[in-house]
């Protein structure tokens, strides 16, 4: 039997860059994700902007005036919740990590200069915003060290260690008000628009809030499918009004709910909300923790490629090149010789 090849990260050594190639990189269109991502990015605005202007018109069929104002408060709105946040997501700095021989040493180059700006937010943001409790101060502390001695090793040992500490704790409690927040929305809208509309905002939020407060955004590719199921969820939430799910419930109750039509409907508008809140609460937990794993991903292959020996890489092709220079000499005295 064959004796199985143990890789460099099994023996002690250093991975080579073939190895992380081999295992972590993936083909991936770079232009094309980022066309991708505006195109998605775009369609949620549109589908958002859409969904406000019907709230307006709606609001202008009832009364003219109550419409122009509806239509303004929309508009401040559709900038505050989502444009700006948005371009704050976009340009969040980010991580490579799917890259071959030829790109590892700027990434890794790229990548240590994204670490250094991590840092210099946290320990900006600890110090100038008090008792927000966002990242651990004594870690942070031993940041503000690293980054002033230029000791790369301890900055990213600190930064994995608020990413596992207090930055998961302080992810999970933003996920846990947005979702609350669209739930009690939902609950309150009793209109599929304003559902779908408030589903897109929150989320949006999230994602914001998320990207600041790890440092950086996930990768094209990741943001993209990220908002894939922002689009899903305001779709789903858009759909959720007409499912009636109450009335269904209303049956199962007897012949008491039957004969009071007034408490009947009562109850059914009640369970509607209920079922609306949860279902749109729950899917925004759904993207919060989604975003947080893309980014726990790409922070720990940045980590796993800035290990990667990529030297041997420039070494081969000065190798290389002084081979096809022998063999061209080998060939031009052929050549006369003939």
């Amino acid at each position: 039997m064959a004796k199985k090849k143990n890789t460099a990260e099994e023996n002690g050594e250093k991975m080579s860059i073939y190895e992380y190639e081999q295992k972590y990189v993936k083909r991936q269109n770079v232009k094309g994700a980022k066309f991708f991502l505006s195109l998605l990015a775009t369609l949620v605005g549109v589908f958002l902007f859409v969904l406000l202007l019907l709230v307006s018109l709606r609001m202008y069929e009832i009364n003219e005036y109550a419409g122009y104002a509806t239509g303004a408060v929309c508009l401040i709105l559709y900038i505050c919740v989502f444009v700006v946040p948005l371009v704050k997501i976009i340009r969040a700095p980010y991580f490579v990590t799917n890259v071959n021989a030829a790109g590892a040493s700027s990434a890794q180059r790229h990548n240590r200069r994204v670490r250094q700006d991590i840092a210099d937010k946290m320990i900006n943001f600890t110090a100038s915003v008090d008792g927000a409790g966002w990242y651990d101060s004594e870690l942070v502390g031993q940041l503000a060290i690293a980054r002033n001695t230029g000791d790369d090793k301890a900055l990213k040992e600190t930064l994995t260690s608020l990413y596992k500490g207090s930055v998961k704790k302080t992810a999970k409690s933003l996920i846990m008000k947005s979702s609350m927040r669209s739930a009690m929305y939902s609950a309150l809208s009793q209109s599929e628009r304003i559902d779908a509309a408030l589903v897109i905002a929150v989320n949006t939020q999230l994602i914001k809030d998320l990207v600041f407060l790890y440092g950086f955004r996930p990768s094209d590719v990741r943001l993209a499918k990220i908002f894939v199921a922002v689009i899903k969820n305001s779709m789903i939430a858009l759909g959720l009004g007409g499912m009636n799910v109450g009335n269904a419930v209303v049956k199962t109750m007897g012949d008491a709910v039957k004969g009071i039509p007034i408490l009947g409907n009562l109850i059914s508008t009640l369970v509607d909300s209920s079922v609306q809140g949860l279902a749109n609460g729950t899917l925004t937990a759904l993207i919060g923790y989604q975003t947080i794993r893309y980014l726990n991903t790409e922070y720990n292959l940045q980590n796993i490629l800035d290990g990667v020996d990529v030297s041997e890489t420039g070494e081969e092709l000065v190798e290389t090149c002084t081979e096809i220079e022998t063999q061209l000499k080998k060939r031009k005295k052929l050549a006369a010789a003939v």
